[in-house]
């Protein structure tokens, strides 16, 4: 579809649409022609000249902004922005910040000049036989074709560049305050609020890709973090619970006496959820309301997230105790991350782990003898089609 030929020499599909665009400028090492959402493909050279000369105008802006977020951290004009307005070029702050202070006046103005470029200049150079984003001021040129050629494609490259260096400009400045620099010196980013709590840890530091925190909000940062700890101990727990049966045993004796059940018939794992007496489960939901209800809910409102008075992780010397509830912090996250697992491989094959030779009931034991199966990955389904052991399907 895209060379008419499945294979052969590159160099015979002298017919392919993708010849057409080649020999451009900004066809460089190390990808070459790379134009991988396909724009190009229908070899239409005045859509192809229309988007060059896109690309150049907002590479030249581009470049242009990435030197005035620069620029400004070094030098600033003396006197004033606007005499009227007593504002001062000193009194402008840099990047993002600067919005703000610019008078309206001076808004207009740029306006003005953006629109009076764009009107003389034009907006389809390549429409009246000249080359995309050549408007006659001809600041990078040579009498030899090859230099030419070269400072061309380099303003390309450097455009390129800097129409990602801008939007990461923006990105940090909108989350610090600051373009670059010493992240120590980020004092007023809300991302500071939350830095030295517990939880901020080597090797990634204070990490929050979701932005949860970006807002700087104390009180809905101690709410989360209520529920991390209360999800974590639940999820400690519940590791354990799936571990120490298969370690240690069962406990002696009955389960529910009037049912006839002892520990010993409970299965382990999600097995177990079918064998419980409807009397048990309701036991632990009482259970689990009233610890709810006698520990409260708002803990976070009135103290520290997770205490609830009872204080098994504890310590006279502080640095001591840090490092226990920070630990306490972590062993919870792995075992939230640990439950899932082991639920996953139980509902797949019948125990949460051990040797795969033993898990004789899971339904993938159905085709794993199936042609097909091969050495290295054997048995592979990871869109789980067989996970029903349907013979039929």
């Amino acid at each position: 579809g895209l060379t008419g030929s499945a294979w052969g020499d590159w160099a015979v599909y002298t017919a392919s649409p993708l010849r057409a665009f080649e020999g451009e400028l900004g066809v460089q090492a190390p990808v070459g022609f790379w134009d991988p959402a396909g724009l190009s493909k229908s070899g239409d050279e005045e859509e192809f000249k229309r988007r060059r000369e896109t690309e150049l105008k907002h590479g030249r802006i581009a470049m242009i902004a990435t030197i005035g977020y620069i620029t400004p951290e070094y030098f600033k004009f003396p006197g004033y922005l606007s005499p009227s307005a007593d504002v001062s070029f000193d009194s402008v702050p840099n990047g993002l910040a600067a919005l703000a202070s610019v008078p309206g006046s001076g808004w207009a103005q740029i306006v003005i000049f953006c629109g009076w470029r764009e009107l003389t200049w034009g907006f389809e150079a390549f429409k009246q036989g000249k080359k995309p984003g050549d408007y006659g001021w001809n600041a990078i040129t040579s009498a030899d074709d090859e230099v030419l050629r070269r400072k061309l494609s380099a303003e390309l490259a450097n455009g390129r560049l800097a129409m990602m260096a801008i939007i990461g400009m923006f990105f940090q400045d909108g989350l610090t305050g600051s373009a670059w620099g010493d992240w120590a010196a980020y004092t007023d980013s809300p991302l500071r609020a939350f830095e030295n709590e517990l939880g901020v840890q080597e090797p990634v530091g204070f990490w929050d890709p979701a932005g949860f925190t970006s807002d700087g909000d104390m009180a809905n940062f101690k709410r989360r973090r209520s529920v991390e700890l209360k999800h974590g101990r639940i999820c400690m727990l519940a590791t354990m619970g799936y571990i120490t049966p298969e370690v240690i045993g069962k406990l002696p004796g009955y389960l529910s006496p009037s049912a006839g059940l002892k520990f010993a018939d409970i299965p382990n794992g999600l097995a177990a959820i079918s064998k419980v007496p409807t009397l048990g489960w309701a036991q632990i939901a009482a259970y689990f309301g009233f610890v709810e209800f006698s520990g409260g809910f708002a803990d976070y409102k009135t103290g520290t997230p997770g205490d609830y008075g009872w204080k098994v992780l504890t310590s006279s010397d502080p640095a001591e105790k840090t490092k226990k509830l920070s630990a306490e912090i972590a062993n919870s996250r792995l075992a939230m991350v640990a439950i899932i697992g082991m639920f996953f491989q139980d509902g797949l094959t019948g125990s949460a782990w051990g040797d795969w030779a033993a898990y004789t009931d899971s339904p993938l034991r159905a085709f794993e003898n199936e042609l097909g199966v091969q050495e290295p990955v054997g048995f592979w389904d990871p869109a789980g089609f067989t996970s029903d052991g349907d013979m039929a399907n």
